[in-house]
């Protein structure tokens, strides 16, 4: 399907809703994409001009660096894993605590945050002011001098074209039987059926966009990350996380808020176990007793979820 927008056509791929929310007061625009296209992939953005968005979401690895945890800049390691941007125009809330309630306020945090790029907003809008360039491009897209809003907005702008969907399952629920294999198939059944995974990873972006306490973080007897907990303070968000999409996931490993699970086969014996034994942890996380076939079955199906990533429209 294709959406077209202010001078640009953007591709939405099988699977997805064709309806893209977008604010009214970011409309998307073919100059606004390319020029948040541009930023995302340029380090005049980190303090030191070496890292750039596209370090800790690089497009090669469907927006995810390989990392357990992000390193910025100075080499310095974040808390928590860089998840995918994809379908991230979806989201109801952003980061892995939910703590951004539009793209607009999510891209500007890694700018500030000292073990991301660290630039400072205000020291990255400088840099933009000082370059002909970029004061140029601004004025195209917004009609006005570079200022803090606008690079969120152009950030924001680009991020919600990237768009993953025209999968095997995608074309197999679109009515093509042969799109999956067997045992991808009986896969899908165990997903909707004894492992439970389709309670929280549902929808077009196999995601509930909800916060889960799956007990990832509960290790030693303590929380090591305390989660939604921090953005809400209410007790029964200890150690919750939101759920991640399944989209790409065979190629965006490894895997949780702390990237401490490095395969699927882990990530699955990890459920299967029924997690850690954490305080309030999710009442439908209970041991699954998969067997060796079932889990082989599973991940076939996992990996069917590899399809197109499209970004920045055409």
């Amino acid at each position: 399907m294709i959406r077209l927008l202010i001078g640009l056509a953007i591709v939405i791929p099988l699977g997805l809703d064709l309806y893209l929310p977008i604010p009214e007061d970011n409309a998307l625009t073919a100059a606004k994409v390319r020029l948040g296209r541009d930023l995302f992939r340029n380090a005049i953005l980190s303090r030191d001009r070496t890292l750039a968005c596209a370090s800790c979401h690089d497009p090669r690895r469907a927006f995810t660096d390989g990392r357990s945890l992000a390193v910025g800049v100075d080499g310095k390691v974040g808390t928590r894993n860089a998840p995918t941007l994809i379908n991230r125009v979806y989201g109801r809330s952003q980061f892995w605590d939910g703590r951004a309630h539009s793209l607009e306020q999510q891209v500007l945090e890694p700018i500030e945050n000292p073990r991301e790029l660290g630039a400072g907003v205000d020291t990255a809008v400088r840099r933009l002011v000082s370059s002909p360039l970029y004061r140029l491009r601004f004025r195209v897209a917004f009609g006005r001098d570079v200022n803090a809003q606008d690079l969120a907005r152009a950030l924001a702008s680009y991020v919600r074209t990237i768009l993953g969907g025209d999968s095997p399952f995608d074309r197999y629920a679109n009515g093509i039987a042969n799109a999956l294999s067997d045992e991808a198939r009986s896969g899908l059944e165990i997903f909707r059926g004894k492992a439970g995974c389709s309670t929280c990873h549902s929808g077009p972006t196999m995601s509930d966009e909800r916060f889960h306490n799956t007990s990832v973080a509960w290790q030693g007897g303590e929380w090591k990350d305390l989660g939604r907990f921090l953005v809400t303070g209410a007790a029964q968000d200890r150690g919750a996380f939101k759920t991640p999409t399944l989209r790409e996931v065979d190629r965006t490993a490894p895997y949780m808020h702390d990237g401490s699970l490095s395969t699927l086969d882990a990530v699955i014996d990890y459920y299967d176990r029924g997690g850690n034994p954490a305080p309030s942890r999710d009442a439908d996380l209970k041991p699954l007793g998969l067997t060796a076939d079932e889990k082989r079955q599973l991940i076939a199906f996992l990996r069917s979820l590899t399809g197109m990533v499209r970004e920045g429209g055409f």
